[in-house]
């Protein structure tokens, strides 16, 4: 399902939550309708034809039900009154804090420099780190990191974003061009198989290396067939989605975290 901040029309955004979820989970009109507090089973499915209004209050609730997060609530009433109102006023001021919202959720799709970007494991650190050091001193910096990264490869990281886009330098500071980076895996599948890995190193290292209380393990061992697979792959890729707009709402942080999401086979496939 696209970013809603791709949507100029909310009954699109809600015809596209609904036949996500009805092909994930068999969700109804009436089950959708009922979750949103509405007595009508038929309510939702008007209102995305076209032939109903979805009100202010029920953008509200409606919202909670599909599970977005601040930011993207806030995006969804915007677009609940751009699309509602036919004062052109009321719909300018609607569409200019749509406009807002967008740019400030902007997620830039890694292209061209995505090798170079995921090559280095401190880079995507780094990118986080940079802006929330006060004077971003290359050696500074690295004595920040857990793991060993030298001055000089943190110089030539900044210099490498700063120039690829990625950071922007002001002064002796950094501040990030978007709030977020997702890589292509068809693009760049070698770089970012081995930033995995590496990644899956330091978290081994961390079970030993932190306290429960800095650090969240936990797993589940499963038997699955291929739809199963696939439903839990489409889950994990919302969750992934839902935890980096948690993030980019977030202010004054204070430590870069990394998270790892992975589901593998452990047996062959059992034979019929």
């Amino acid at each position: 399902m696209k970013p809603i901040s791709d949507y100029n029309d909310y009954r699109l955004y809600i015809r596209d939550f609904y036949e996500e979820r009805k092909l994930m989970t068999g969700l109804s009109w009436r089950g959708f309708n009922k979750m949103a507090g509405y007595a009508s089973p038929r309510f939702l499915k008007l209102v995305c034809d076209g032939k109903s209004k979805l009100s202010s209050v029920g953008a509200i609730r409606l919202a909670k039900v599909m599970g977005l997060s601040k930011v993207q609530s806030s995006y969804f009433l915007a677009l609940v009154s751009y699309c509602n109102t036919s004062v052109e006023r009321r719909k300018q001021v609607a569409y200019e804090h749509m406009q807002a919202i967008a740019k400030d959720e902007k997620v830039r799709i890694v292209g061209d420099d995505a090798y170079d970007y995921y090559k280095d494991w401190w880079n995507p650190i780094l990118r986080e780190l940079a802006p929330r050091v006060a004077v971003a001193i290359p050696a500074k910096i690295a004595s920040l990191f857990y793991e060993n990264v030298s001055s000089e490869d943190v110089r030539k990281s900044l210099d490498f974003m700063v120039q690829a886009g990625f950071l922007k330098k002001n002064k002796k500071s950094y501040v990030q061009t978007d709030k977020a980076i997702l890589g292509s895996s068809e693009k760049i599948p070698k770089a970012i198989r081995n930033m995995h890995k590496q990644m899956a190193f330091f978290a081994e290292k961390a079970v030993d290396n932190f306290s429960v209380s800095d650090r969240n393990f936990s797993g589940m061992t499963l038997s699955v067939n291929r739809a199963a697979y696939d439903q839990i792959v489409n889950e994990l890729d919302s969750c992934r989605k839902k935890i980096a707009a948690i993030v980019s709402a977030a202010e004054e942080c204070d430590r870069i975290y990394r998270l790892n999401l992975q589901l593998f086979p452990v047996t062959k496939e059992i034979e019929k």
